[in-house]
């Protein structure tokens, strides 16, 4: 048995934040932005919008697109850093939302690689045949733990959230999966507070995202170059056998670095980040479905998904459509 991917959605939030804008509030321009970063816009949640909201929205065009019912899910895996609430998990609140009650639904928090986790964990229970079909959702409301006085934070993150279902199926699709974590890294990128921890004086009980960012970069691009050598060698494939790259948009140059790695055209890789910046565990499904949706990703293409996130974690997902 294999799960195969049947559907995608996506999600993003009324509000679109040009670089413009930022430009009022901070010192930096659009121009140094978009050079650094390729981010152009992002889009802000609403007040009183949570990661649920934009992850149901999400899971019911993905459900929509399978051409499934809510109530044939029976297994949520939801990705995400910024749940709603300490519990009931995300993924137990989006199953009430969508009305697929009973089967198993669980969060899984591994930053930007958040995602990748999820979809991993899925495609071994639909594996296994112990779910017939899996929603895997990435959502974030980065928003509301960004330091917005912070220029080399607050200019990349933001909202929104995305959705595949998985089936079990005879044909291929989820061929491989490659999970990695290196906590000896956790002090590049962190968030300041949480439950347990508490909150660093003065920020008044809130948590912030915090990234040295030139020490991220360096080893992003080293551990996503390993992984797509690990994802071609555990698969006795060639560069030149992968269709579609759907990186993580984190940054425009460490697409462009692991691009390289493949000798892989840019016309040949899903790049969203222009249009809604980093949005964490989001990223890779929401690049999914825009490429699904534009009609560039087909039925039967090799589409190779990477991530690099805050743990350190990393990994890739190789996949059929």
């Amino acid at each position: 048995m294999n799960s195969r991917i049947i559907g995608t959605g996506s999600y993003l939030p009324a509000r679109i934040v040009p670089n413009s804008e930022l430009e009022h509030s901070m010192e930096t321009t659009d121009a140094w932005i978009r050079e650094r970063t390729g981010i152009e816009r992002r889009h802000y949640a609403a007040e009183g919008e949570t990661t649920v909201d934009m992850a149901e929205q999400a899971a019911r065009r993905a459900i929509e697109a399978a051409g499934i019912q809510p109530t044939d899910v029976d297994l949520i895996v939801f990705g995400t850093t910024t749940p709603d609430l300490v519990f009931p998990n995300a993924g137990a609140m989006l199953q009430a939302r969508l009305g697929c009650r009973g089967g198993a639904a669980f969060s899984v928090e591994a930053a930007c690689s958040s995602f990748l986790y999820a979809l991993s964990v899925a495609d071994k229970f639909v594996r296994a045949g112990e779910a017939k079909r899996a929603l895997v959702v990435g959502a974030e409301t980065l928003t509301r733990i960004t330091d917005f006085s912070d220029r080399t934070t607050a200019i990349l993150f933001a909202d929104g959230a995305g959705a595949v279902l998985l089936e079990g199926s005879e044909e291929q699709g989820v061929i491989s999966t490659h999970l990695h974590a290196d906590g000896s890294y956790q002090n590049l990128l962190y968030c300041t507070g949480g439950i347990s921890k508490g909150y660093e004086p003065g920020t008044g009980n809130r948590a912030f995202i915090r990234m040295a960012g030139r020490e991220v970069f360096k080893i992003a691009v080293t551990m996503l170059g390993n992984v797509v050598d690990e994802v071609l060698a555990a698969n006795h494939l060639q560069k030149s056998d992968i269709k579609w790259l759907v990186p993580h948009q984190a940054n425009i140059r460490i697409i462009q670095a692991v691009a390289r790695k493949l000798d892989m055209s840019m016309d040949n890789v899903i790049v969203t980040v222009q249009d809604h910046g980093n949005t964490s565990a989001a990223s890779v499904p929401l690049a999914l479905d825009r490429g699904v949706r534009d009609g560039r990703i087909k039925k039967g293409d090799l589409v190779l998904l990477e991530a690099f996130g805050g743990g350190l974690t990393w990994g890739a997902a190789l996949v059929r459509m």
